[in-house]
C-alpha cells in the first residue's frame, strides 16, 4: 500500500539488501529506485519512502480508515465460504457451528494498519461446546484465504477501492505443538505493543489550527498527517473523521476487538470487577466502594511550619544581590 519504502530484510538469520534492483528504474521525480543497504533494526529510515514524491499518502490513511469496514466485511464472507463448503445456509451453520474472532491492529513502519487475528470453531453454545467432526482447521483456512480475497470496500467520492494486500498468512496457533491460551494469548500480545507511535506520528489529537511544519514528527508521518488534514476538509468525506484521528494517521478503530462469542464481554468484566470492589474488606491497602454521599476521612493534617517570610526573603535578596522581582 502507498508505494515502495525502506525495509529491513532477512534470510537464515542474515540481512538481506533493501531494495537491490539490478534493472533499478529511476522515478519521475528523480530517484532511483534502489537501496543497496542492510537496514538494522533501528534504522529511523525504514517505513520511510524510497520516493516521498511518489507515495500514495492519500491513498494509505484512506486505507486505514476503511479498513474496519474490511474487516466486517471479511467476518461476513467466512462465515459465507465456510458455510458453502460444508453445504450449509450461514442459517444452518449457526445452528451447529460458532466461529469466534480476535484481533489485534498493528501499524507497519510505514504506518499502515494491517491485522492479526485469532478465528476459532465452537459448537452452537460457544467456548464450552466443542463443533462437530466436519468443521475442520483446513475448511476455515481455505475459507480465510477466500473471503481475503474477494471482499472489497469502496470510498464511493473518490471512484477508490480498497481490498487486502497479498501478505495473507494461516497457520494453527500451537505452543511446542499444543495449542493453548497461553500461545494464544502470546500471540496477540506480540503484536498489541506496536501503536501508530512506532511511525513517528503524536499521541494526542491534532486541531486543524496547527502548525504541522512545527510538529515534532517525522517527514513522512507529517506527510500522513497532513494527507487526513487535506482529505478531511472534504465534505464527502466526513463520515471517515480524518481530520479527528489525524494523529492515527486515519485508522479509528480499536487496536483490539472480538466476537462476542469469543471469551467473555467487557460488560461481565466491570460487573465483576464491581461486585469485587463492594465485597472487598479494607485490606491490603484497598478501600471498599462506600456511598455517593459518604464522607471518608484516609489521613489527617499537621502544621509542619510556614514557609519563606518577608524578612527572610529580603535577607536572602541582600545576600544575593537580587531584587524581589528577580533582577540583578
Amino acid at each position: 500500500m502507498g508505494g515502495a519504502v525502506h525495509v529491513r530484510r532477512e534470510k537464515n538469520g542474515k540481512v538481506q539488501p533493501c531494495h537491490a534492483r539490478r534493472n533499478a528504474q529511476t522515478c519521475p521525480h528523480g530517484q532511483h529506485m534502489s537501496c543497496t543497504d542492510r537496514h538494522h533494526a533501528d534504522d529511523l529510515r525504514l517505513g520511510e519512502p524510497l520516493c516521498p514524491d511518489c507515495y500514495d499518502y492519500d491513498g494509505s490513511v484512506l486505507f486505514n480508515a476503511i479498513s474496519p469496514e474490511l474487516w466486517r466485511r471479511f467476518t461476513l464472507a467466512l462465515r459465507r465460504r465456510f458455510a458453502r463448503l460444508n453445504g450449509l445456509t450461514v442459517k444452518a451453520l449457526r445452528e451447529q457451528v460458532t466461529i469466534a474472532f480476535a484481533k489485534v491492529a498493528e501499524y507497519q513502519r510505514r504506518g499502515v494498519v494491517h491485522f492479526h487475528a485469532v478465528i476459532r470453531l465452537d459448537g452452537p453454545n460457544g467456548p464450552n461446546s466443542p463443533p462437530p467432526a466436519w468443521a475442520t482447521a483446513d475448511a476455515l483456512a481455505d475459507a480465510v484465504q477466500h473471503a481475503a480475497a474477494a471482499v472489497t470496500a469502496e470510498i464511493k467520492p473518490l471512484s477508490r477501492t480498497f481490498r487486502w494486500g497479498i501478505q495473507l498468512d494461516v497457520r494453527r496457533i500451537t505452543m511446542n505443538g499444543d495449542l493453548t491460551e497461553q500461545a494464544v494469548a502470546a500471540y496477540i500480545a506480540k503484536y498489541a505493543t506496536k501503536a501508530a507511535e512506532c511511525v513517528g506520528t503524536l499521541d494526542r489529537r491534532i486541531q486543524p489550527l496547527d502548525n504541522l511544519d512545527a510538529l515534532p514528527v517525522r517527514d513522512h508521518a507529517r506527510r500522513l498527517i497532513a494527507a487526513c488534514m487535506r482529505l478531511g476538509e472534504d465534505a464527502d468525506l466526513a463520515d471517515l473523521r480524518l481530520t479527528h484521528w489525524a494523529h492515527m494517521l486515519g485508522f479509528r478503530g480499536h487496536f483490539s476487538t472480538k466476537s462476542r462469542s469469543y471469551s467473555t464481554t467487557l460488560g461481565e468484566l466491570w460487573a465483576a470487577r464491581e461486585r469485587f470492589v463492594h465485597t472487598e474488606e479494607v485490606t491490603h491497602g484497598r478501600l471498599p466502594l462506600f456511598d455517593e454521599d459518604t464522607i471518608l476521612v484516609v489521613t489527617h493534617w499537621q502544621y509542619a511550619g510556614q514557609g519563606q517570610s518577608a524578612g527572610d526573603a529580603l535577607l536572602a535578596a541582600a545576600i544575593t544581590g537580587t531584587s524581589s522581582g528577580g533582577h540583578p
